[in-house]
Parts: structure tokens; sequence; C-alpha cells
């Protein structure tokens, strides 16, 4: 045994058994994926398993499945509320996780996130950015200083990468334009 002796009810290495859990998600091996989560649940470990799968979500699908971690946090509050009920002795706050464990298997799989917060996180102490001269604005000192006001913000603070097409909302900056210069003169319509 490692550092720490702990075993699951069929006498499986709790590491092991997690580790097992988490590739067989990873490979999309479902019926064995879940027959580990049943061993931790079973061996009482079921919020242990659900911090896993809450960071799989991110760490091994992320952008892959831009919803998942929305749904793995909701089957896991679902889960919650009903493991609250404690006369049920069917556990039906079991399908809730059973449910998670086929999602993230069958999801499509990247480890951007991962690779990205360890190069990052590593990494930050050797490296310096300097601060862009469009983060100099009307909101803090040194924008202030170059005189930088509403339209420096409008053409510089407020510019999108990949803007989506939303319905009116240049219609709306244009009027935000306005009202920042005349706001009495907006009027409400």
């Amino acid at each position: 045994m490692g550092k720490y002796d702990i075993t699951t009810q069929n006498g499986y290495d709790f590491f092991e058994v997690s580790s097992a859990m988490q590739k067989c998600i990873r490979r999309g091996m479902e019926e064995e994926a879940l027959y580990w989560a049943v061993e931790l649940y079973n061996s009482g470990y079921g919020e242990y398993v659900w911090k896993r799968l809450r960071i799989m979500s991110s760490e091994d699908i992320g952008l892959a499945n831009r919803t998942i971690s929305s749904e793995i946090w909701a089957l896991y509050s679902m889960y919650k509320e009903q493991a609250k009920k404690k006369e049920d002795k069917n556990e039906p706050q079991r399908l809730f996780l059973t449910h998670a464990i086929f999602i993230l298997s069958r999801s499509r799989k990247s480890r951007l996130i991962d690779w990205a917060l360890l190069w990052a996180w590593l990494t930050h102490k050797f490296r310096k950015l300097p601060i862009p001269d469009f983060a100099y604005d009307k909101h803090n000192e040194r924008g202030r200083q170059l005189k930088r006001g509403w339209g420096h913000f409008f053409r510089e603070g407020t510019k999108l990468e990949d803007p989506a097409d939303v319905w009116k909302e240049e219609d709306y900056r244009k009027r935000a334009m306005k009202a920042i210069d005349d706001p009495e003169g907006m009027g409400l319509f």
C-alpha cells in the first residue's frame, strides 16, 4: 500500500480506484467508469466521486463541451437535494451520479484547460508582461493622466474579438454614446 492505506469495500486501493474511474472516463469506457464510481460510492466516497467529476468536466473536457461543467453541477445539485430525503431507501440520487458518468464518458474531450493551467501557473513567476496600451483608460489613473475619456473607451476599451451578431447591440451602443454626451436629451425611447 501507499502512503495512505485506504481501501474500498471490495478491498481495492482507494487511489487506484479513483485513477481507474478517471482514466476510463477519459477513454470513453462508460461501463468500466461506472463500475469504479459505484465502488467508490458504495464505500462511502460519494462526495469524493462528485469532486472528481466536477474537476474532470474542466480538466478532461473543458472547451470540447462548453456547457458540461454546468450540467455536472446541475446533476450534483439534484443528487444533493435527493439525498436529503432519507425516507427513500432506493437512493434515487444514484440516477444523477450515473447520468454524470455517462455524460462525461460520452462527451468529446479536450485537456486544453489543464495544459493551460499547468503552463500559466508554473511559468508565471518567470514571465512579466507589459500592461497593454489599450488598458489605460478613464477607469485607471494612468489612463486619466493620458486624458483618455469616454471616446477612447468606446473606440478601444470596448473592442471585442469575434463579436456575436446580437440584435440591436449596435443600436444600443450608439444610444449609450449619445447618452454620455446628453443623458437628458435621450428621453425614454
